[in-house]
């Protein structure tokens, strides 16, 4: 089966515009439907969309986040996820605007 590849989009409020995060995702080529987006604050991953995106992505697939503070604020619970995901699930994380934190 093949790899799939994921975006997370995080906006802080419901009026900041995700629309630079959604148009360097398309650039990538991730599919629309293969995009989650959150718009509440990164005090914590308890985002509904975060958390669907998390039960969907699987070993091999590859998770594009815009930045790490789109991922979240808190050092310690970024590193907990980032450890979920790249360790248990066994996916790959790219950051954009980071390519040294790039796992694939």
């Amino acid at each position: 089966m093949e790899n799939r590849k994921f975006g997370y989009i995080r906006v802080s409020s419901k009026d900041q515009n995700e629309g630079r995060q959604l148009e360097a995702m398309k650039k990538m080529g991730i599919n629309g439907r293969d995009i989650y987006l959150d718009k509440q604050s990164g005090k914590n991953f308890e985002r509904a969309n975060y958390q669907l995106l998390k039960r969907v992505i699987r070993k091999g697939d590859i998770l594009y986040i815009h930045s790490l503070d789109r991922f979240g604020r808190n050092k310690e619970e970024i590193l907990q996820e980032w450890n979920d995901l790249t360790k248990n699930i066994e996916a790959d994380i790219v950051v954009l605007d980071m390519p040294l934190l790039d796992t694939t």
